[in-house]
């Protein structure tokens, strides 16, 4: 099981976290972060429920991250394994994550595959995103795998849809002419797009497209 402690620095002044594998204990906590990072109108259906975080902690309790401080979970960053074939990359996050209840988790998989990740929007000045996201390759190294995989969401192509196509949008992004929130943070984090995928996700900011991104694990 993964536990780390760090020092961080907001304003100045240090703040200690845990970044540790989340449990049942923390189930009530991980959806209240999804309340605050999909509030109305998105559907609060969509957000965690406990069967999915149960299945989450019982198939595959590596891919179960979270941040701690002062006893408060923060952030969460959920995976499963698959097995990926980068000759045929197009899927749907559904089909990849069985809709986020992840029974379709291959132990003997080639790829860890990112669910979901969320931060408490208070607190995404701390760089909790891509402290998970680092601590989750080191996952993928110590498992032998290939890379990490996920898609991004890419809201800011909706506001240039009719100028540019997805491809062209996200090579926009890799040139340094658009920032996208999504997208680059993932960027920043250390992964690479591989593919634009049309019907990735049920998302109308990203008029359904989504970037699959991975991280190779460079000792394979």
């Amino acid at each position: 099981m993964y536990r780390s402690e760090q020092l961080l620095f907001s304003n100045g002044k240090p703040v200690r976290i845990i970044i540790r594998n989340y449990e049942t204990k923390d189930f009530d906590q991980l959806i209240e972060i999804q309340s605050e990072c999909f509030p109305p109108p998105f559907p609060s259906e969509l957000w965690w429920n406990k069967e999915q975080l149960t299945n989450h902690v019982s198939l595959f309790p590596q891919g179960t991250l979270c941040i701690e401080i002062d006893g408060k979970i923060v952030s969460s960053l959920t995976g499963l394994c698959v097995d990926f074939d980068p000759e045929h990359p197009n899927h749907s996050w559904a089909e990849a994550t069985d809709n986020g209840y992840i029974k379709n988790h291959d132990p003997n998989g080639n790829t860890l595959y990112i669910v979901d990740i969320s931060v408490r929007p208070s607190y995404r000045s701390l760089g909790l995103g891509k402290i998970m996201m680092q601590s989750m390759y080191q996952i993928v190294i110590e498992l032998g795998l290939d890379r990490l995989l996920g898609g991004g969401r890419m809201p800011g192509y909706q506001r240039v849809a009719s100028e540019m196509t997805a491809k062209e949008y996200v090579d926009a992004i890799l040139a340094g002419k658009i920032h996208d929130p999504v997208i680059s943070f993932l960027l920043r984090a250390g992964r690479m797009p591989i593919a634009v995928v049309e019907d990735y996700l049920d998302d109308e900011e990203s008029l359904n497209y989504g970037v699959l991104m991975e991280w190779k694990n460079p000792f394979k």
